[in-house]
């Protein structure tokens, strides 16, 4: 199957850029073309079975969970590899930065058959990411699949692996190097955006629902992360970009800890020998040092602003108070063996049983290593509406991860956007609809969604007819219904366990009115049938074309967990829209009280 893979990444590339009409520059045609020979090569070798060269860096690919597409990725391996040994080696990955004429074919062309780096003694994982997009949404879900193929192929040093890049890599670099900062060894970001009004000169603030679903990404808002791995920020004494690694410097002063910066003396938007050396000589020491391992990480220092991002090593939090606002936990383990906990915004902790004996949280002396009889690998603890803390018993232990009380959970967390970062399928309606220009609408949105999701994140959009929908699809993916109840059965099933009216003539939101001939809904919410996935209404990505092609730091949520939208049939036979109304549920998917 991965051979198949192989081999069917060099042809998938060729329609891609036949059907995109990627030709940006004459020598496109000729890489075109050398990608038939090699997906002949490959062939060729599966055939008669030869092994795999490694002195040559190789594209492969993965079938990605999230639509079934097959993505690439780059490998390199150190002079010498032995493909049969079972010796676990450090992995390096490397996030390109924005190139926007580079697609599947091009990526080849810089990447495949070349010779590892100078003194490489580690695998390198160079990520597509689906593009450019900045390694976020289905771009970051692609780093992480990529990983766990090559840990598939290899042994991987799970404590020695390093995150770097430069440029939209280095924004790349900040994100998953802050929102995931127990996994690495090292991160390195050059020349990346860590805010989007700096980044952008934006002197106003978004919408409400817009405002705060940038916390998801910026970065600055995670700079405390950076205490729990060792960082090095770089940007070139000239560039506009240094103002992102300094202001992550300045950060870690205020916050005290230690954030390495190096600022390339005269440099512009790129790197010079000494600061590059300088870089990689930092991530090869702490790459020999590797991360903490289990137990020996007595100080974490974490935040985040959405449940997304939720874990640093043995502490999870699990709720939050208010969705999007900080949420920080400060955890250390004292002399005698005791957590001394203190957080923010937090209704509920998970801490990994076997690193103390007890847990004071705010204040509050709680058992730990004696709860819940003692007798399960975790232990979680839960704040009431008083602010009072208390351990969770054994039965309710057990059952904390099955969520019977819907509440906004890793996962399941929102926004709309979040649906597309797991498998997901498109339920296509078959039925009379209720509402004629409503139905419309949502036939043209999946048709956007089909096209975008297309050129920018390089796979298939998965559909199915909501006559074909499959217990399996229910139980497996995250079902993103299209039309109305009357012309898609799913959404007429699910509308009676949603939050909001609707009938042939009108939706209703907390009270409001909106009429279906000129209006529509989209909302994502836990799917009734099945709680565990989402059901999205009437969206796809809430970003849209001039986003992807403006800049990555433009792809944010639009339209938080859910948007009522005027709707107007305009002269090109799409639509033009206006979010009317737009929220954000509370920690319990429920619509916030009003104010």
């Amino acid at each position: 199957a991965q051979q198949f893979g192989d081999i069917a990444i060099c042809t998938k590339a060729v329609r891609w850029a036949l059907r995109h009409n990627e030709f940006p520059k004459p020598g496109y045609v000729g890489q075109t073309k050398r990608m038939l020979n090699l997906a002949s090569n490959r062939l060729q070798a599966a055939i008669a079975k030869q092994v795999e060269p490694t002195d040559r860096s190789i594209v492969r690919a993965y079938r990605s969970a999230v639509d079934g597409s097959l993505q690439p990725y780059c490998i390199s391996f150190p002079k010498g590899f032995d493909a049969k040994s079972t010796k676990s080696l450090p992995l390096y990955v490397k996030l390109h930065g924005r190139a926007n004429t580079m697609n599947e074919v091009n990526f080849f062309h810089r990447y495949n058959g070349k010779s590892p780096a100078k003194n490489q003694t580690w695998i390198q994982l160079d990520v597509y990411g689906r593009g450019n997009n900045a390694y976020r949404w289905a771009g970051e879900t692609d780093v992480f699949e990529a990983i766990a193929d090559v840990k598939r192929r290899h042994y991987i040093d799970d404590n020695r692996v390093t995150l770097h890049g430069f440029s939209m890599g280095g924004a790349g670099a900040w994100h998953l190097g802050l929102h995931y900062p127990h996994l690495w060894s090292s991160v390195g970001a050059g020349a990346g955006f860590v805010d989007f009004y700096k980044y952008q000169n934006q002197k106003e603030l978004r919408p409400k629902h817009e405002h705060a679903t940038l916390g998801i990404y910026d970065a600055i808002d995670y700079a405390l992360n950076a205490s729990n791995v060792p960082v090095v920020g770089y940007g070139g004494e000239n560039d506009s970009q240094l103002a992102a690694a300094q202001s992550m410097f300045d950060a870690s002063q205020e916050l005290d800890f230690d954030l390495k910066l190096i600022v390339g003396p005269g440099m512009g938007h790129k790197f010079d020998p000494k600061s590059l050396a300088d870089f990689m000589a930092f991530h090869k020491k702490n790459s020999a040092k590797g991360r903490p391992k289990f137990g020996e990480r007595d100080h974490i220092r974490f935040t985040t602003r959405t449940l997304k991002y939720n874990k640093c090593d043995w502490l999870v939090v699990e709720e939050t108070k208010v969705p999007y606002a900080k949420t920080s936990v400060e955890a250390k383990i004292d002399d005698n063996g005791t957590i001394i906990i203190d957080t923010e915004n937090v209704r509920a902790l998970r801490l990994a049983r076997g690193i103390a004996t007890n847990v004071e949280i705010d204040g509050a002396l709680l058992p730990f290593d004696s709860a819940a009889d003692g007798l399960l690998p975790d232990v979680f603890y839960q704040q009431d509406k008083e602010g009072n803390w208390s351990v969770i018993d054994y039965e309710n232990s057990k059952a904390f991860p099955e969520n019977n009380e819907g509440h906004k959970r890793h996962g399941l967390q929102g926004p709309i956007d979040d649906a597309f970062t797991q498998a997901f399928v498109c339920v296509k309606p078959t039925g009379k609809p209720w509402s004629p220009s409503l139905h419309d609408w949502s036939v043209w949105t999946m048709k956007r969604f089909s096209s975008e999701w297309n050129k920018w994140l390089r796979g298939d959009l998965p559909v199915v007819n909501d006559s074909g929908l499959t217990a399996a699809m229910i139980r497996d993916k995250n079902l993103i219904l299209f039309g109305d109840p009357g012309s898609n059965s799913i959404i007429g099933k699910v509308l009676a366990d949603l939050p909001i009216d609707w009938t042939r003539e009108k939706i209703v939101v907390q009270g409001e009115q909106y009429s279906t001939t000129d209006h529509g809904v989209c909302l994502i919410f836990p799917n009734p049938l099945n709680p565990r996935r989402y059901v999205v209404i009437n969206s796809g990505h809430t970003f849209h074309e001039r986003d992807f092609k403006a800049s990555n730091s433009w792809l944010f949520p639009r339209r938080g967990d859910g948007a009522i939208v005027s709707i107007a049939a305009d002269e090109k036979k799409g639509f033009r829209e206006d979010v009317k109304s737009a929220w954000i549920f509370d920690s319990e998917w429920k619509f916030p009280a009003k104010k």
